[in-house]
């Protein structure tokens, strides 16, 4: 009687249109705002958030070094799982445009290049918003930074094991917060550490901004 019972409501359900609520397992830690699931192979990418800079200054509380108004990126979705969770992508592109770079240090006239070296770096993004940036075995995240001096173009080149950085919801953004880059090469005028700081928003998939769930 109870087994009848139990089929019978159930049958009842489906004749009304009724069906239990999706298991939040049907979530995937990536959707787009409009709802749907991204997939393995579908390119995210950003350029900084209106009005912002993405700046490499020398100390985390200092202002005195680089600013750029342009930059973007573009990964790749290599694993988009059920969340909770944490989803991974391939960070094949990351510029910056010197047209918007200025630099305030001292013996310095200009930027002429920031390039970001030994890409792609993986990219990991968690259902609590946590972003790590990670290069491949045996590499280091790397960028060489191009300055114009009045003894000619001067390379400064600066590494990091990895970067945090931080995506929220609200507007659908990555923050990425003094972020210490160490010199590797270059010569006095490059100061001796870099601390990255920028925001990038929104994050979209062909134009549709991304959420983490």
């Amino acid at each position: 009687m109870r087994t009848r019972t139990l089929l019978t409501l159930t049958a009842a359900m489906a004749a009304l249109g009724l069906t239990a609520p999706a298991s939040a397992a049907d979530t995937p830690v990536l959707t787009t705002t409009d709802g749907a699931a991204v997939a393995v192979g579908d390119v995210l990418d950003a350029s900084l958030a209106s009005g912002t800079a993405a700046t490499f200054y020398s100390s985390a509380t200092g202002t005195s070094g680089i600013s750029c108004t342009k930059s973007a990126f573009a990964a790749t979705v290599t694993d988009n799982p059920a969340a909770p969770g944490t989803a991974t992508e391939s960070l094949t592109s990351h510029s910056f445009d010197t047209s918007g770079c200025t630099a305030n240090v001292v013996g310095v006239l200009g930027v002429s290049g920031i390039t970001v070296d030994n890409l792609p770096y993986t990219t990991s993004v968690s259902s609590d918003g946590t972003v790590s940036v990670t290069p491949g075995a045996g590499s280091a995240i790397q960028s060489t930074v191009k300055l114009r001096t009045l003894l000619g173009t001067i390379n400064c080149v600066y590494q990091a094991p990895s970067l945090t950085g931080k995506a929220s919801n609200a507007d659908h953004s990555i923050s990425f917060t003094n972020q210490q880059f160490t010199k590797t090469s270059g010569s006095s005028l490059c100061f001796a550490n870099a601390f990255f700081t920028a925001k990038y928003s929104p994050v979209t998939k062909a134009g549709v901004a991304v959420n983490v769930n």
